[in-house]
């Protein structure tokens, strides 16, 4: 292992793949098998009996896919290079990272978990539903410590928050969390603007379907966090299912090798769009992070779902982090399973319109954007279906 200091843009490039050369590789293989060859099941069974222990890496041939895969771990181990994190787990999707880190909390006796609104629909709808046992008491960051009880076992936030951009002090909150673990979703953010670990969190989560694959081509999901916290996680991904499909993590730690060059890229072209619209008469308020980002949201005067239907070159489409900009009106998909009481007190009102900015050129979006907020909705053309997650 490399243990001289290196740029995040150098270890996007090179972590996870240092052992290539030695291979005689340039590019990282591709493994799919589900099945290992395993002539010496007294051995086999030992190793397994190790990992239902204790949750640790397997060492040595794979076993079975399930339990691990080499392209996985390669990118497992790349993102926990770029978070700064001893270990990472990849799930087949950030909801399944999310559900995998509430069974292993609950698994331990600890069923409460405190949050922070907004956070991504789903996540919202996962805690404030119940599904998995778990209890949860929505506050502001400065009630965290209030609402944390015995039963605690994880405070959850989100910053930049999806999909109002609120941002949140991670170190003050780790502060209040005290023992109790702290999630951050950084999916909006990425390694390359904010490393939570740094400021206190526990573990960082990830819908790796957005920046880190960056091209709208995969999905996953993945938590960084301590060595201790992964063994619990890859206990529960084995036992649960939820495991990333190699091909998946074949082209999530490609594009990792890229996030930091497409992350600034489009954060300067993001920055440009929300002053633009900061100054337009058309457009009542924008939101955009004091850290950046390639997210903006902002709130039209008039129709937003005029907006949706007029622009051209941006995609009306759910999701974020793609090359091409991609935008959505979140009460309507994003966050519509969200109850609307707790949509509008989260900040997210009807006016609402989320922009996941790509790397097209600026005047090119500028040009889209410009003849969408100008867009009417025609009088007598009836109301589209919201489309639930």
């Amino acid at each position: 292992m490399e243990t001289t200091p290196r740029s995040l843009a150098t270890e996007a490039v090179h972590a996870g793949r240092e052992d290539l050369a030695g291979l005689g590789l340039h590019a990282a293989p591709l493994d799919l098998s589900t099945t290992y060859p395993s002539a010496d099941s007294r051995a086999e069974a030992a190793r397994i009996d190790e990992f239902a222990a204790t949750g640790a890496r397997l060492t040595g041939p794979p076993v079975y896919a399930r339990l691990d895969n080499p392209t996985v771990a390669r990118f497992e181990q790349a993102l926990a290079r770029l978070e700064g994190a001893e270990s990472a787990v990849a799930f087949a999707s950030g909801m399944a990272a999310l559900s995998a880190v509430l069974l292993a909390r609950s698994a331990a006796g600890l069923r409460h978990v405190v949050a922070v609104r907004p956070l991504y629909g789903c996540s919202d709808h996962l805690l404030d539903s119940g599904l998995l046992g778990t209890e949860v008491t929505w506050t502001d960051p400065a009630g965290v410590a209030d609402a944390i009880r015995p039963d605690t076992g994880l405070v959850v936030v989100e910053t930049p928050a999806n999909p109002t951009l609120a941002e949140i002090d991670l170190r003050a909150v780790a502060h209040s969390c005290g023992t109790v673990p702290l999630l951050a979703d950084n999916t909006f953010a990425t390694p390359v603007l904010q490393r939570p670990l740094e400021q206190g969190a526990r573990l960082v989560m990830h819908s790796a379907t957005k920046y880190l694959g960056g091209h709208g081509d995969v999905m996953g999901g993945v938590v960084a966090c301590d060595e201790d916290l992964a063994r619990q996680l890859r206990k529960i991904r084995f036992a649960t299912g939820g495991v990333l499909h190699p091909l998946a993590g074949y082209l999530l730690l490609r594009g990792l090798a890229t996030l930091p060059v497409r992350v600034r890229a489009q954060s300067v072209t993001a920055a440009e769009l929300a002053a633009r619209l900061a100054r337009d008469p058309r457009v009542g308020r924008v939101h955009y992070p004091r850290i950046g980002g390639a997210m903006v949201a902002f709130e039209v005067r008039d129709d937003p779902h005029a907006v949706i239907s007029g622009v051209r070159l941006i995609t009306p489409a759910v999701s974020l982090g793609s090359v091409d900009t991609l935008i959505q009106h979140p009460g309507s998909i994003s966050h519509r399973i969200v109850a609307e009481d707790d949509r509008r007190g989260a900040g997210i009102s009807e006016k609402l319109l989320r922009m996941s900015v790509g790397l097209e050129d600026v005047e090119d979006l500028w040009q889209d954007l410009d003849t969408a907020l100008s867009a009417r909705q025609p009088a007598s053309a009836p109301q589209r279906a919201s489309a639930g997650h």
